[in-house]
């Protein structure tokens, strides 16, 4: 019985010593924390992470588009995203910058990925969907003004 025991004991010892990993001052950058130089905005793809978005959305060349309604960017939204209700994009078109990039967000992506589908077909080239929209924004835990 004893022996039972100490041989539990020293496994659990084992398993628990082998699970504690590196010093926290040796461990990899997380793999989400993208750093601005090293986004090359005129390559990203359709669809970009909120660690990207989060990585660029301080450049001069980076514009940030909410399309929910007022009452929903009032609950919450990324801090210097402008907002355009998805409804008003079509009459507003001339207020979206041609010479930038545009990364258009919502609640969960859904209709930032109709907007940015919408402007791709009516000739914007530099537009971009964020993947999972201020849901997955806060989820990764960024800041969000009311």
């Amino acid at each position: 019985m004893k022996r039972r025991f100490f041989l539990t004991l020293t496994t659990a010892l084992f398993v628990l010593a082998s699970c504690a990993g590196a010093p926290a001052a040796s461990m990899p950058v997380a793999p989400n924390m993208v750093q601005s130089s090293a986004v090359d905005v005129a390559n990203l793809p359709l669809n970009v992470d909120v660690a990207t978005v989060r990585a660029i959305m301080e450049r001069d060349d980076v514009v940030l588009l909410d399309v929910r309604e007022p009452e929903e960017y009032a609950a919450g939204h990324i801090p210097g995203v402008r907002l355009m209700p998805m409804g008003t994009v079509p009459v507003r078109l001339n207020e979206i910058p041609t010479d930038k990039t545009v990364i258009v967000t919502c609640r969960s992506g859904n209709r930032s990925g109709q907007i940015t589908d919408f402007l791709r077909r009516n000739g914007f080239t530099n537009v971009h969907n964020m993947q999972g929209g201020i849901l997955a924004w806060q989820r990764a835990g960024y800041p969000v003004e009311k």
